[in-house]
């Protein structure tokens, strides 16, 4: 069984492994590594809820850790030690794909899905809100997306 670990032990993974990292981007990962890893792995990869803010998703916990730092080198927080084969797998597999997008095309992306676009109902594009993109729509969204996509016969 997976141990569900904490979105601060996934940042300090991804930034060992890619820095220095904008900010949005590191959000926009741990979205995605969420989304992927209850595909995939069919569990949450970390315990902390995703907000559907205005510009993108947050993990607000560790926003409240980084408010005013737009790039890091590294994430003092958590222990990526914790994390096992299968969830650095999934996070590095992650990256792999995303990573060759810009900033704003992962926004452009995320703001034009089902999850976002279901948290955010009923806000206007600059309106700030903080609620939660549940598990439930990223799981049903990214099936859909992989089934979708994944070569015949797989």
């Amino acid at each position: 069984m997976q141990t569900i670990v904490s979105a601060n032990d996934v940042a300090q993974f991804i930034l060992s492994s890619k820095s220095p990292l904008p900010a949005f981007h590191l959000h926009k990962f741990l979205y995605y590594c969420q989304a992927w890893s209850l595909v995939w792995d069919g569990v949450p990869l970390f315990h902390e809820p995703i907000e559907a803010w205005a510009n993108g998703p947050v993990v607000r916990e560790l926003y409240e850790k980084h408010k005013g730092v737009d790039n890091f080198d590294f994430w003092p927080y958590g222990d990526m030690c914790v994390l096992d084969f299968k969830q650095k797998y999934t996070i590095l597999s992650v990256m792999n794909g995303y990573s060759k997008h810009t900033v704003q095309e992962l926004k452009d992306q995320i703001l034009n899905e089902g999850p976002w676009k279901k948290a955010r109902r009923g806000l206007s594009d600059a309106e700030r809100g903080n609620r939660v993109i549940s598990l439930d729509s990223l799981r049903k969204f990214y099936t859909k997306v992989y089934n979708k996509n994944k070569p015949k016969g797989e």
